[in-house]
């Protein structure tokens, strides 16, 4: 028998009711309607309404319960683990369903399955949607950024609550129809690769004012604090400044000092890059950070390697304090540009791959509430995307372009310092060689491709005869020619 509160029809159904799941159901609740709950462990189920008494939540034991226990269509969000347990949950969930029912899977799935499940959801008549959901667990209680991807008019039917649920900013609610099929679970796979990339170059700001200025976990903290109140103005910058103020109860030192340097990942990033190689969309900002958790997570080898690598290259900085911080702070800024860059660039790339029109001025606006990457800066590429919509990258934007100069010389003489000091810095270091990349009439791959077809004849153009196609030359004996006129002439 379920335990209700006085209630016995809910307007929408939860399934999974870890943190995530649980806070998007209280959510929905706070915002006038009786969610009906579900989870494999009936005890999560019991102990949610238990603690919530008084609220119109209703607590099944079985999926056939679950379904019998909402109203027509039925509207079920799954907050649970991607992978396999999303496609058996959907096969336990379909002799309980029926024709214009809606399945949201609000977990963070590959994209790819996102397509296949909603492919399958049309045969049988039940919408299936793939939203990405970000902003952690205090996003899911009070209002995450929401990227729902699916059928439009099943989007339409779920928009009044969705909009009611997620963040809200001077733009709006932070929720809007992202696209076709997997579109929303892509969009917020970029998301995160992009969060990815904004933590990797705040963590190696850190590491250059910690080990070139010996700054303590004080002075950090208002460093950042400080620099939240400018253009860096961000939720990660923000929780940064709060990390440097804590100190551990057990040892009295600042709390950060005794975390371990070995970063986790559960996967996006690792798609990001993935399928950024597969649309041919260079992310390298993004690819830094992934290889920078990856070797952080090599701690035991790094540590034996300190003790056995020496280099001449490692001093401490002499030069003007304020200086080098400032310089730390337009370096930054002028990374996280290049980093934003790269990931609006592959939605674009993946949105004409698989045809999903995704409104990219909608996706910053979405992304300024709620959401971990949420910054000041969102503003400004709503507004270049709003100036021109096919803009091919921020970095041509006017605005964006007069950023980067203002920032450019710091930007340089920071990794120049790092570099020197042998302080690591592959994300700051990425966004600059991007960004020198991109500006560049003439790169070195012509001298790429002339190796590829001296080896395997895989042909070149000439860039004075444009019309003449895929040439091929024989590179050997041209260069043995060439060396014997050359000789003779001599």
């Amino acid at each position: 028998m379920s335990v209700a509160t006085g209630v016995r029809t809910a307007q929408f159904g939860v399934i999974g009711l870890s943190v995530m799941g649980a806070n998007m159901a209280l959510n929905i609740e706070d915002h006038g309607r009786a969610v009906a709950v579900w989870n494999l462990e009936t005890d999560w189920t019991e102990r949610l309404v238990h603690e919530n008494q008084g609220r119109q939540l209703i607590a099944t034991r079985s999926l056939q319960e679950f379904c019998r226990s909402l109203e027509r269509p039925r509207r079920i969000l799954l907050m649970i683990k991607a992978g396999d347990p999303v496609d058996q949950t959907l096969l336990k969930l379909a002799p309980y369903l029926s024709p214009g029912d809606i399945i949201i899977d609000g977990g963070n799935s590959y994209f790819k399955d996102t397509m296949r499940r909603e492919a399958l959801s049309r045969q049988t008549m039940v919408h299936f949607l793939g939203m990405g959901v970000s902003g952690g667990d205090e996003g899911a209680r009070y209002g995450p950024s929401l990227m729902p991807g699916g059928p439009r008019e099943a989007y339409q039917h779920l928009a009044p609550i969705l909009q009611s649920i997620a963040a809200k900013s001077d733009s709006g609610p932070c929720v809007t129809f992202v696209g076709p099929d997997g579109a929303g679970h892509f969009v917020k796979m970029v998301h995160n690769g992009i969060e990815y990339a904004d933590m990797q170059l705040i963590a190696e700001a850190y590491e250059i004012l910690t080990r070139a200025l010996q700054a303590s976990a004080e002075e950090l903290a208002d460093i950042f604090g400080e620099w939240n109140r400018g253009p860096l103005e961000s939720y990660l910058v923000e929780i940064t400044s709060h990390i440097f103020r804590a100190i551990d109860p057990d040892t009295g030192v600042p709390l950060i000092q005794v975390v371990l340097d070995k970063a986790g990942q559960k996967g996006t990033g690792k798609w990001t890059a993935q399928v950024a190689l597969d649309v041919g969309v260079p992310v390298p900002t993004i690819t830094a950070a992934i290889d920078a958790r990856a070797t952080s997570s090599m701690k035991d080898e790094r540590v034996v390697a300190s003790q056995l690598i020496c280099s001449t290259c490692e001093g401490a900085y002499s030069g003007d304090r304020r200086a080098l911080i400032q310089a730390v702070h337009d370096a930054l800024y002028a990374s996280k540009i290049c980093s934003y860059a790269q990931g609006m660039n592959l939605i674009r790339a993946g949105s004409h791959e698989w045809q999903w029109d995704i409104n990219l001025r909608e996706m910053a606006r979405i992304w300024k509430g709620g959401c971990i990457i949420r910054a000041r800066f969102l503003d400004s590429i709503m507004r270049a995307y709003e100036k021109y919509a096919e803009l091919p990258n921020l970095l041509l934007d006017y605005d964006f372009m007069n950023l980067i100069q203002k920032s450019e010389k710091s930007w340089r003489q920071v990794i120049m310092m790092a570099v020197s000091s042998g302080i690591p810095v592959p994300a700051l270091s990425a966004s600059l060689s991007y960004f020198d990349s991109y500006r560049s009439a003439q790169l070195p791959q012509n001298l790429t491709q002339a190796q590829r077809d001296y080896f395997g004849a895989h042909t070149y153009q000439r860039i004075d005869r444009p019309s003449a196609g895929a040439i091929h030359t024989d590179w050997a004996r041209l260069s043995s020619q060439s060396s014997r006129l050359t000789g003779a002439k001599k």
